[in-house]
């Protein structure tokens, strides 16, 4: 495994319940992390209790090129390199199509979909200049087995899983890693809006989904993991 000490990670997401578990872990093993989110009063203590410096948080809206750009020069400021990627936000609206309207299906795509693009598009270039990285985006199990409801939800996650593909196709010359981690139900505040009845009690901890990112961020240089799916022991989808 890819020793981690001393490697620079841009950690997007890092205010929800997975997010800040692996910003834990990836401090705790060494690894110089930025991080970024929507909410500013969790994401100043998700920094304090990792031990994060100020100056190495950023607060946005990923799904406007503006913010992303201000992240990017930012991230830079503190940062020489960007050797990590990882993208652990994005929204859930789990609707049915009698429910489920023009606004919140236009949602799912501008944050799982069209915000990851500008993500890529920002820091992609950085990697790109030394022929070497890791992006990690998390489609989760709906972005490869749909369920009811999840129209818009997996609409975009199936956009997200196409167009890394295609990335990679644009990368083979390259030594930049792309993976997707397909994580199943995942006991996390992403529940806490959606209406749906669901045993959160046997659903994956959020410790143990972050345990799978900091697993992927040490991949060897001599090889890769395109994909990872995790779910719940009574769960099993694919």
């Amino acid at each position: 495994m890819e020793n981690l000490k001393g490697k620079n990670v841009l950690l997007v997401g890092a205010t929800g319940g997975i997010g800040a578990k692996t910003a834990k872990l990836l401090t705790g093993s060494g690894a110089s992390v930025f991080l970024a989110g929507r909410n500013e009063a969790k994401l100043q203590q998700v920094a304090k209790d990792c031990g994060i410096a100020e100056g190495r948080t950023f607060i946005l809206d990923i799904s406007q090129p503006a913010e992303v750009a201000a992240l990017k020069e930012k991230y830079f400021q503190q940062l020489t390199s960007i050797d990590i990627l990882v993208n652990a936000a994005g929204i859930g609206i789990i609707k049915t199509m009698d429910t489920l309207d023009e606004t919140d299906f236009l949602r799912s795509l501008n944050y799982n979909l069209y915000a990851p693009f500008l993500l890529i598009k920002t820091f992609l270039p950085a990697m790109k200049e030394v022929k070497k990285g890791l992006i990690i985006n998390i489609p989760g199990v709906l972005g490869k087995v749909p369920m009811a409801g999840a129209a818009a939800y997996s609409a975009s996650k199936y956009g997200l899983v196409g167009m890394m593909q295609s990335i990679r196709e644009e990368l083979k010359r390259t030594d930049i890693r792309i993976t997707n981690l397909f994580l199943g139900g995942v006991d996390s505040p992403f529940w806490d809006t959606i209406d749906l009845r669901v045993q959160r009690d046997k659903m994956l901890q959020a410790e143990e989904a972050a345990k799978a990112i900091w697993f992927l961020c040490q991949q060897p240089d001599s090889g890769v993991v395109s994909e990872m799916v995790l779910q719940p022991f009574n769960h099993q989808a694919i």
